[in-house]
């Protein structure tokens, strides 16, 4: 150390007698970064040997052990030398089912801050199997198998940008000094251990975002957070334009928790650019309940069973540059046919009448015709194009439809 601090003169003196070169200034930096490290290493040494003598002359006196339990770390020795002067046991103390317990009922704000109290703590609240309650709670009907195949993704470009500025000119270099700093100074300082990178590199922000890994807490907090965009559908999108009104159109949302609603951004299509809504309410988004891409026609599989009062949503789009958007109706009888309970034969017919009853009798959009057994996108550029069809069975879904009635008939 006494070299290192002898080189570190000289230069200076060299750096203060005559203009320094750049390799010099980098070399001066470095010099002053190892210094620093080294000094930190004598202290921690020093702190440590301090430690073993006042735990063994603990021992002499009192018997006790000359260090904590492997367990509680460094964190956890704090907590239990406060303990010890205040006389109050410490919550590590307590058996693990009973810590489990006292997680499993914190709600997520408070487990996000109990993971930050110390090392051991910080790997219990993390848990999968504490965030999967509080994940399928409050996103689980907005969430569906393509917004899990999309974090997925979002965590691989995460990843992939992270290795691509770690092989930037400094970056790996940047990136293990200043790993090497959070070691060294938490041989001296315990806090410091509690830190962590952000996954961002550290970039000047408001706030530091969650840090980006596969587990439940992560992308719990990445949707709380609002930098996670997800695949959903919307009801009536654009705040309820009447060109959309009975409709659910796909979009990628995003959540604020300032106003605890969701902000939506839908795909492009035809001359329209993205399109962008905010205040998207809960009641207004769903997850997409079947995996049919928006530009591809869904195979109806329900066809053979429709019958006159099924509740059915159905395929719509104005012309083939569009996206299908899910639009509601109900089967209705043939004109054949006078409606009777006892003599309807309409569920024996190739022809499946749709009825759009939030239309007027006679607009043009009030009702549609259907092969049931040869069923294929069918329409033209004047009416748009029927695709797939579903048949509704949830009462939920029923009941959904029914409280986005329009107050009055559309033309």
């Amino acid at each position: 150390m006494l070299a290192l601090l002898a080189t570190f003169v000289f230069a200076c003196l060299v750096f203060l007698s005559k203009p320094c070169s750049r390799e010099m200034r980098l070399f001066l930096s470095t010099l002053c970064q190892e210094l620093v490290l080294s000094l930190l290493g004598f202290l921690a040494g020093l702190r440590l040997l301090g430690g073993v003598g006042a735990g063994a002359a603990t021992a002499t006196d009192t018997a006790m052990p000359l260090m904590p339990s492997f367990k509680r770390k460094r964190a956890a020795a704090v907590v239990e030398s406060s303990d010890e002067e205040t006389g109050e046991p410490s919550v590590l103390d307590l058996p693990e089912l009973a810590i489990e317990c006292i997680l499993a009922r914190l709600p997520p704000a408070e487990l996000r801050n109990m993971a930050a109290v110390c090392r051991s703590m910080r790997e219990r609240c993390r848990g999968d199997h504490l965030w999967e309650r509080h994940m399928s709670e409050k996103w689980g009907g907005v969430l569906g198998h393509a917004a899990r195949e999309e974090w997925r993704t979002y965590l691989a470009s995460a990843s992939e940008a992270d290795g691509a500025a770690g092989c930037s000119l400094g970056g790996g270099g940047s990136s293990g000094r200043h790993r090497r700093w959070l070691a060294a100074l938490s041989c001296v300082c315990p806090v410091v251990s509690w830190m962590r990178p952000r996954a961002d590199g550290g970039s000047g922000g408001k706030s530091a975002g969650p840090v980006l890994d596969d587990s439940v807490m992560s992308w719990y907090l990445s949707m709380e957070s609002g930098n996670f965009w997800f695949p959903a559908q919307v009801y009536n999108r654009e705040h309820g334009h009447v060109g959309f009104m009975m409709s659910c159109y796909d979009a990628e949302l995003s959540y604020d928790f300032h106003t605890d609603t969701f902000r939506a951004r839908y795909p492009p299509h035809g001359r329209r650019t993205v399109v962008l809504e905010d205040g998207v309410q809960w009641d207004r988004v769903r997850a997409p309940p079947v995996d049919t891409h928006a530009h591809d026609l869904h195979v109806s599989d329900c066809l053979h069973e429709l019958q006159p009062g099924d509740n059915i949503e159905i395929q719509w789009r104005r012309n083939k540059e569009f996206p299908y958007g899910w639009w509601y109706g109900v089967v209705g009888h043939l004109e054949s046919c006078d409606g009777s309970e006892h003599f309807c034969r309409c569920h024996l017919s190739d022809t499946v009448v749709l009825e759009f009853n939030q239309y007027t009798p006679g607009s043009r959009w009030r009702q549609a015709l259907v092969n049931r057994k040869d069923h294929r996108e069918e329409g033209n550029e004047g009416d748009g194009f029927y695709g797939g069809i579903r048949k509704l069975h949830s009462k939920d879904e029923i009941s959904k439809w029914r409280q986005l009635w329009p107050t009055d008939i559309l033309e």
